[in-house]
């Protein structure tokens, strides 16, 4: 299943291929302060490859914080952040907004809370090579 997403204003789009075909679509509602500030939901399909487009990158702020292990790709023209990268052992992972997806039925998305505070640096990377997406690939400057 390919799954459209954008920032509001389309400055950051993605392409999500999703493998196989989803019968339900996790939606892990993050409690850090940052997720809960702007309402952050995300999704990762580790079988899967993304695709993120830039249109202008000036028009991009990239936020960390905390352990610094997570890039927030911010618009600076709309405020959303459709995408969380982390650069782990020379590979990019990613995880994408539920609330950037567009045409996507919202029936197949499962809600739930989630809370990594618990856990330390080396288990949150572990655990992001294991469930984020691992097919990542950036391009700047498109439409």
């Amino acid at each position: 299943m390919l799954i459209n997403g954008r920032c509001h204003c389309g400055n950051i789009s993605f392409k999500l291929l999703w493998e196989p075909g989803p019968k339900e679509i996790p939606a892990r509602a993050c409690d850090c302060s940052f997720c809960t500030k702007h309402g952050g939901v995300w999704t990762s399909c580790n079988t899967g490859s993304l695709k993120v487009t830039v249109a202008d990158p000036s028009l991009v702020s990239k936020y960390r914080f905390g352990t610094k292990t997570a890039q927030f790709h911010v618009c600076a023209r709309c405020g959303i952040a459709p995408v969380v990268s982390s650069a782990i052992d020379g590979q990019t992972y990613a995880v994408v907004s539920v609330n950037a997806f567009e045409g996507v039925d919202q029936s197949l998305l499962k809600h739930a809370p989630a809370s990594f505070e618990a856990e330390d640096e080396k288990a949150r990377l572990s655990r992001r090579k294991k469930s984020w997406i691992a097919n990542v690939e950036f391009i700047e400057g498109g439409a």
